[in-house]
Parts: C-alpha cells; sequence; structure tokens
C-alpha cells in the first residue's frame, strides 16, 4: 500500500508563520508543495529552505485558486493540506499516519469509536444546513475533517461556536477540489467523509491588528458577493445587514453558544465576527 503524504500550502507574504508551520510536519511529510502568491517577504526562501517545491503565481482574491493548483501539483495518494498559521501537533502527526495506513473498513471502525464522534456530527450537520451535503453516504472514505482550535488573542477558543471548526484536511489525490467560488466554500468530494480526533492549532489572530487586515479580507468578498446578487438598495436587505444579521450573529455566539466562557477575547471576538455584515453592507454599497 502507497501511504506517500504530501503536505500542500497556498500562501502569500507569511514568513512570520511558515517555518512553525513547516517545523510541525517536517518529519513525517514525504514531500512539501507550496503555491505562493507573489510574496514580497522571504517567504518563498524560507519554503525552499526547508525542501519544499515552490511554484510561484499571482495572488486571487478568491485564495482557494491558489489552494486548488497545490492539491494538483501533489504527488501523493494522501495529501494534508494546511493554512500557514496552522501547527500539526504530535498527536495529530501519528493520528495522520495511522489512519492512511488503514483499509476503508478498518476506517469505518475507527470513525464508529471516536470519542469526539457525538460533537463532530453535529457539528458536521450544521456545516451542512449552511453548505449542503458534504461528500457522499456511501463508498470510500475519500476526506477527512480535522478539529481545529483557534488562537485568538493569547487565548485557545472553544465556546461562541468557535470549537470545533472542522476543516477537511486529509484528503486523497483526485477525490477532492475547490469550487474557487467562495472564501467559505468547503471542498467538494467524491466519497466519504470522515474525522480526525486531534486538534489542528489554528494560530489565526495572535494581535488585533492581524486579525484586522484578515477580517477586513473576507469583508471584501462578503461586500463582492453582495454587488454580485444585485440586491443591496432593497429596503429589507439593508436591514437585514445593518441590523438583524449583526444583533443575531452576537446573540448567538456570545449567549448561545457561551462565548462569554471564553472571556473578554469571546466578547471581542463575538463583537466584531457580528460587525462583518454592517461593514460588507457599506463597502457594497460604495463600490
Amino acid at each position: 500500500m502507497n501511504n506517500k503524504l504530501s503536505v500542500v500550502l497556498a500562501t502569500f507574504n507569511e514568513e512570520k508563520n511558515i517555518s512553525e508551520c513547516l517545523d510541525s510536519v517536517r518529519e513525517f511529510a514525504d514531500e512539501i508543495i507550496i503555491v505562493d502568491g507573489s510574496s514580497q517577504d522571504r517567504t518563498v526562501e524560507i519554503a525552499k529552505a526547508y525542501g519544499a517545491t515552490v511554484i510561484v503565481t499571482d495572488n486571487p482574491l478568491i485564495f482557494h485558486i491558489n489552494k486548488q493548483k497545490a492539491l494538483d501539483a501533489a504527488s501523493g495518494p494522501w495529501i494534508l493540506q494546511l493554512d500557514a498559521d496552522e501547527r500539526v501537533t504530535g498527536k495529530l502527526a501519528k493520528e495522520i499516519k495511522y489512519i492512511i495506513s488503514l483499509k476503508d473498513d478498518e476506517i469505518e471502525v475507527y470513525q464508529k469509536q471516536l470519542p469526539g464522534r457525538t460533537l463532530f456530527s453535529r457539528h458536521q450537520k450544521l456545516l451542512e444546513r449552511r453548505d449542503g451535503a458534504i461528500g457522499a453516504s456511501s463508498g470510500a472514505y475519500q476526506a477527512f475533517f480535522i478539529p481545529r482550535l483557534n488562537y485568538f488573542l493569547g487565548r485557545n477558543l472553544r465556546y461562541g461556536g468557535v470549537y470545533p471548526d472542522g476543516v477537511i484536511r486529509l484528503v486523497k489525490k483526485n477525490a477532492v477540489h475547490f469550487p474557487c467560488v467562495s472564501v467559505h466554500e468547503q471542498m467538494a468530494v467524491d466519497g466519504k467523509v470522515g474525522w480526525l480526533q486531534n486538534d489542528l492549532l489554528h494560530k489565526d489572530s495572535p494581535t488585533f491588528a492581524r486579525y484586522l487586515v484578515r477580517n477586513s479580507r473576507y469583508i471584501d468578498l462578503l461586500a463582492e458577493e453582495l454587488k454580485e446578487k444585485k440586491i443591496i438598495k432593497k429596503p429589507l436587505v439593508m436591514l437585514e445587514y445593518l441590523l438583524f444579521l449583526p444583533i443575531a450573529w452576537f446573540l448567538r455566539t456570545f449567549f448561545r453558544h457561551k462565548g462569554f466562557m471564553d472571556s473578554w477575547q469571546g466578547f471581542v471576538f463575538s463583537f466584531f465576527s457580528a460587525l462583518r455584515f454592517p461593514r460588507a453592507y457599506l463597502r457594497a454599497l460604495k463600490v
């Protein structure tokens, strides 16, 4: 059985993150493929020092385009797709190596015995309610969600609906692809989707300045989607984005999903993530 594992990333100006990310995978990755969007810092230089194959291209607004290029460039039958601000723990590395060594019937047994199975199943149903069906109900396992633990302003967030923040990261070659139409889209999977148990660490926003930069990028994309729908000036849409959506989001994340349990960081996360709706609406009006 060929258990070769390719680790792939799409990067842009990630010199402050890339070393820690590659340090976390260098011991078990058979190859590292990086598609870089013409970084202006030392990202490419650092990646090459780790022995990565680097493909330099442009930097599209929908970053999944470059992620798909990285998937296409991988040669291994198994691919671990990461972002530069993510870190693979030792426990997760062992689990990944174990899962890719199993036959499909053994993976099925493993899935039924996952300690976090109930939580993961509930989270996946929420994602499917938003994005539609993920993967197939039959056939072989072709992809796996990994629970992600988000580091925000000095704290790992475990409430507010943030955890487990499941992301499809471990996939089989040619069995998945990014539709490349939205920043929040799920991978399309031709087969069954399972879960791993151990967390992927996500150094999402160690500083507020980094959070604002990342948040502004998502707001730009949301504004573009609003413009394309050509519904900006409808009164109900205005009320929805300026009032109803931000209030509903804050109440849901901070109170219903107990964001207050994450201290002041939980409040900041709920408040500023709720503000993305009116900010996107106002940006869409100006453009």
